[in-house]
Parts: C-alpha cells; sequence; structure tokens
C-alpha cells in the first residue's frame, strides 16, 4: 500500500479552534477575474490554521451574495458546446457559484470546464462527480471499474484503499477535486430489492463500513475530498428518492446497528463530508420531511451526537424526493453544500433574500462559507495534471484484483 502526506483526512477536528491571520487576493489578469492566492499564509503552524486564516479573510470581502453563491453547487454535462458554456458563465459571474457536479461526457471537456470555472471564478472552484464505481460511471474512455456489490469477496480493505487512491489520482490528472462517494448505503436482509442495488457494497454492515471507508481513505490520501452518502442509509428506503420521497421505518436502535454504522467509522476516521438523503427517517424526525432539510437530524444529530466537523452535502435538489424544499430550506437546517437546484439563479437569490430578511443569519452564513472554504483551501493546494488519464496500469491491476 502507497501512503502520501494527507492534505484531507482528519483536519476537520480542529476547524473551529483555529486562530486568524490576514490573506491576500492576487490582481486579476486580462479578462480573467482575481483569484486567490493560496500561498500568501506562509505555513507557521499547522495548515488547518492557514486554512482557517485564509477562509476569514476571504470573507471579510464577499458579499452577501457572494457568500449564498458559494454554497450551491450546479449539475453541468461534460460538455462545453457554446450554449453550456454560456450557461455556465451565467453561473459563474451572476450566481458566483462555489463549483459543479459535473454530469456525463468526455475526458476532455471534463477538464475544459474546470480550468475555465478556475479562470471565471475568484474563489477556486469544487469540481465535484459521482465516481461510485470509478470516473466511467460520468466520463467515457475511462478506466471500468465493477460496481461495489460486484466487486470479489477477497476483496480488501487495502485493495479499496489503492482503488480510492487510483481513482483520485485520475480525477487530480482532469481537474476534479471531490468524488461523491463511497456509498455507504447497506442493503436489507433477505430478498427484499433496493433502490440502490449494486451501487452499495451489500448486506453486510461491517464488510461495507471496512470496504467504503477504505476507498474513502484512498480518495483521500490522493488529495481529493470524499462524500460519503446518502445518509442515514437509503439501502432499506421503501422507494426511489429521484421519484418520490421515501421512508425508512427502522427504529434507532436498527439504524445504530446496520445503517449507520458506516457513516459513524466514516466519521471516526475524520473524513471530510457527507451528503444527506432525500429520505423520512421517523426515528430521527418524526415531521414528515427529508432528511435533508431536517435540523433535528442535521444539527442535533450529525453535528452533535455523532460529532462530525466536516462538509453536509445535500442529494441533489431537483430531485422530487426533496420535495420542493429550496436551498434556503437546507442551509437553515445545517447544510452546507446544495447541489443540483432546479434553478439555480433563483435558489441564490432565495437564500440571499433569507440572509437579509432575517431567516438565516449572518453568523450562520458566515459559518457555512468558512467551513466551505476551508476544505477549499486543503484541495486547491494540490496539483493537477495535464487533462489526460495517463497511465493506468495501477487501474488494470485494481480491476483484475476487484473482479
Amino acid at each position: 500500500m502507497r501512503y502520501r502526506s494527507l492534505s484531507v483526512v482528519a483536519i476537520a477536528v480542529c476547524f473551529y479552534s483555529l486562530g486568524c491571520r490576514r490573506a491576500q487576493i492576487a490582481p486579476s489578469e486580462d479578462d480573467t477575474v482575481k483569484m486567490v492566492e493560496l500561498d500568501s499564509i506562509q505555513a507557521k503552524h499547522d495548515i488547518g490554521i492557514d486554512a482557517r486564516a485564509w477562509a476569514d479573510s476571504i470573507m471579510e470581502s464577499m458579499t452577501v451574495e457572494e457568500m449564498a453563491g458559494q454554497l450551491i453547487m450546479p449539475a453541468v454535462y461534460s460538455d462545453v458546446s457554446s450554449d453550456a458554456l454560456h450557461l455556465l458563465k451565467k453561473y459563474s459571474t451572476d450566481s458566483h457559484i462555489g463549483g459543479v457536479v459535473l454530469l456525463k461526457g468526455s475526458v476532455e471537456s471534463a477538464r475544459s470546464i474546470a480550468d475555465t470555472l478556475r479562470q471565471w471564478l475568484a474563489i477556486p472552484p469544487f469540481i465535484a462527480i459521482d465516481a461510485e464505481w470509478g470516473l466511467a460511471m460520468r466520463l467515457d474512455g475511462t478506466p471500468e471499474f465493477p460496481h461495489n456489490g460486484r466487486i470479489a469477496e477477497s476483496a480488501d480493505e487495502t485493495l479499496l484503499f489503492d482503488y480510492g487512491f487510483e481513482v483520485a489520482r485520475e480525477c487530480r490528472e482532469i481537474g476534479i477535486n471531490m468524488v461523491l462517494g463511497p456509498v455507504l448505503d447497506v442493503l436489507p436482509e433477505g430478498k427484499r430489492k433496493s433502490g440502490i442495488g449494486s451501487r452499495s457494497f451489500g448486506r453486510d454492515a461491517h464488510r461495507a463500513s471496512d470496504l467504503g471507508v477504505a476507498y474513502a481513505k484512498g480518495i483521500e490520501s490522493g488529495g481529493v475530498i470524499s462524500v460519503a452518502k446518502h445518509f442515514p442509509g437509503h439501502g432499506s428506503a421503501d422507494a426511489d428518492s429521484h421519484k418520490r420521497l421515501p421512508s425508512v421505518i427502522k427504529s434507532r436502535k436498527d439504524l445504530n446497528d446496520k445503517d449507520l454504522l458506516p457513516f459513524k467509522k466514516y466519521v471516526g476516521n475524520g473524513l471530510s463530508a457527507i451528503m444527506m438523503g432525500h429520505l423520512y427517517v421517523p426515528a430521527l424526525d418524526s415531521d414528515e420531511v427529508p432528511v435533508t432539510v431536517s435540523e433535528k437530524v442535521l444539527k442535533e444529530f450529525v453535528r452533535k451526537d455523532m460529532d462530525f466537523h466536516g462538509l453536509i452535502v445535500t442529494d441533489a435538489m431537483n430531485m422530487a424526493g426533496a420535495g420542493g424544499n429550496t436551498a434556503a430550506d437546507a442551509i437553515i437546517a445545517g447544510a452546507d453544500i446544495v447541489l443540483a437546484p432546479a434553478n439555480t439563479e433563483e435558489e441564490v437569490m432565495i437564500l440571499t433574500a433569507a440572509v437579509r430578511n432575517g431567516k438565516i443569519s449572518t453568523d450562520q452564513l458566515r459559518d457555512r462559507v468558512g467551513r466551505v472554504l476551508f476544505y477549499k483551501y486543503m484541495v486547491a493546494r494540490e496539483k493537477y495534471g495535464d487533462g489526460k488519464i495517463g497511465d493506468t496500469s495501477e487501474a488494470e491491476r485494481i480491476i483484475k484484483l476487484l473482479r
């Protein structure tokens, strides 16, 4: 197993106790907006202190609209047609987005989008992608790893770490810095079907914990943020959240013993981000609302009971399971990043208005934006490749062992 210095893992625990020092912003050049200078803070202390100092200093000059935009990440196809680039420009200049989620397309287009956003946005963006079984889930011409539920019984944590590390390498070559994975959903017992299917590591919660967390460690050791999903577990849901709000009817004990086990291990290992599922889970909140917009779940259970200090990310808000709730609803509940709203420009406006009318306090907004910027600092220091996947011999080795 190969290790490199960890740039993301186990840093979130120090977030709120860090000091503050000022950073500078580099001047703009030509048609490119001002880009934050990441190396302007000399590393005299732990890198986490520098990250917090940088985040605090950047927020001093941000408008409410700019801070609101940092919390929104629209989904875009990996497409560089003139229409696609026009929309991306609008997202950047009008909505001040914090990044994007890449959908299906080509490696070349994905890299072009990443590079273009880094030119257009003053603050380094998150470039996220679903890579539950590698980049082939979204991008053509990339190594095709088997689905999680179809990997060999002999697969162990060492292999899954290497797998995650290789996926992170491929991501960095393209300019991607966030993987929406691993899937930590545990399938139900018996023959009962699940909408998650082969996306899950299976019915054994302990094996799903071990393999999923090992994969996440590999990703983060490779300089890319992992996002565990779909909290608190979509495996036993009675419907597909793309189509409607599913229910997970289980006792708190059953959730703790099975569904929550992988997420607890993920948190215990100091990993970076958790995606909230569009799920109604009465054992955690009796109000019939998606977990995504539940203060009882996000603030009380995830933040306090689980002691999680990393990023809380929503599942795509354009899904039917979101129930028409807004980005503002999710941020009020405790989320840090809202993915794929149905209307990005409108959602940023609604979120901005919620701050101006007092539904969201300035302190709450700064808390969410500060956490986002903190993690951006960590991954923006990583080097990106030339836009090509490069040598895939390691991927080929891993694929053979996984099968």
